[in-house]
C-alpha cells in the first residue's frame, strides 16, 4: 500500500477522554511524524496537531477511533498524489 502524508486536526472539548486519546495516539505513533498541542484557555479547549504518514487505512483507522472519543473532534487532510 501507498503512504501518503498528511495531518489530523483533534479538538478537546472536554478533558474526561484525554488519557484515552493518549493511548490511541500511542498505538497508531508509528505513523505520527509531529504532534503539537495548543490550550485555547479562554475557550476551554485544546487543539491538537499531529502530521502523520500512512496508508489511507491507517489514517481511517486512527481517525475513526479518535472521532468515537466523547468531546472530541478529528478530521484528516491528505496530501494529493
Amino acid at each position: 500500500m501507498e503512504k501518503r502524508i498528511g495531518a489530523i486536526l483533534i479538538v478537546v472539548k472536554e478533558k474526561e477522554n484525554i488519557q484515552r486519546l493518549n493511548e490511541i495516539l500511542s498505538v497508531h505513533a508509528d505513523i505520527i511524524i509531529g504532534r503539537q498541542g495548543i490550550p485555547v484557555r479562554n475557550r476551554g479547549l485544546s487543539i491538537i496537531s499531529i502530521v502523520v504518514e500512512g496508508t489511507n487505512e491507517e489514517f481511517s483507522a486512527l481517525t475513526g477511533k479518535l472521532g468515537r472519543l466523547k468531546g472530541i473532534t478529528a478530521r484528516s487532510v491528505l496530501a494529493k498524489d
